[in-house]
């Protein structure tokens, strides 16, 4: 078989992380349109992920934020997004690279992206809370951080399905929600 010297996989995966950051970038200027609404999964450990201490010892591997009602100041660059969510009524800010998202869905619409991402570790904190990395290879249980709420379409995938390693409920106490662990399997048709 040839090889592939142009690496067209390496620029298709590129061009599809540019839908997200055009998406993304709309939303930060005009808000979310109608029913949309994200679910981004990234990994954790990957080069250039800025989350706190806290959520990377919960969230050692990856984790999938909702971008729907509770979140805030959320700014676009060439690179990476940073926004503002709570977890459990403590306010984050997470600031994560296009290359290391694995995973976009817009459930209003039934559309997913799914990406190869390098997996990285902890080897320690600096003075602001911030982890660094090191690569280390992919783990076969990453764990996934979203709200009990369900897509209502199932999710259809292009690649390996993601698998939660820990299952928790989300708890809702007043106007505010507090991340959980979810396995996206749920959602997907049984063949």
């Amino acid at each position: 078989m040839p090889q592939d010297m142009i690496r067209y996989d390496i620029l298709a995966q590129e061009a599809l992380r540019g839908v997200i950051r055009k998406v993304l970038g709309e939303v930060a200027k005009a808000g979310l349109p109608g029913n949309h609404h994200f679910f981004v999964t990234f990994l954790t450990g990957a080069a250039g992920v800025r989350i706190s201490s806290r959520l990377h010892e919960k969230y050692p591997e990856q984790m999938t934020i909702v971008l729907q009602h509770q979140f805030w100041d959320l700014q676009v660059t060439d690179v990476l997004f940073e926004v503002g969510l709570s977890f459990g009524d403590v306010p984050e800010r997470l600031v994560v690279p296009f290359s290391a998202i694995r995973g976009f869905y817009d459930p209003s619409v039934n559309f997913e992206l799914e990406f190869d991402v390098e997996v990285e570790e902890t080897v320690g904190d600096n003075d602001q809370g911030i982890t660094s990395i090191a690569p280390v290879p992919q783990s076969d249980k990453p764990k996934l951080a979203t709200p009990s709420t369900k897509p209502k379409p199932p999710v259809k995938t292009v690649k390996k399905p993601v698998k939660a390693g820990d299952k928790s409920d989300t708890e809702e106490t007043g106007d505010k929600a507090t991340a959980s662990v979810v396995s996206l399997d749920s959602f997907r048709k049984k063949k």
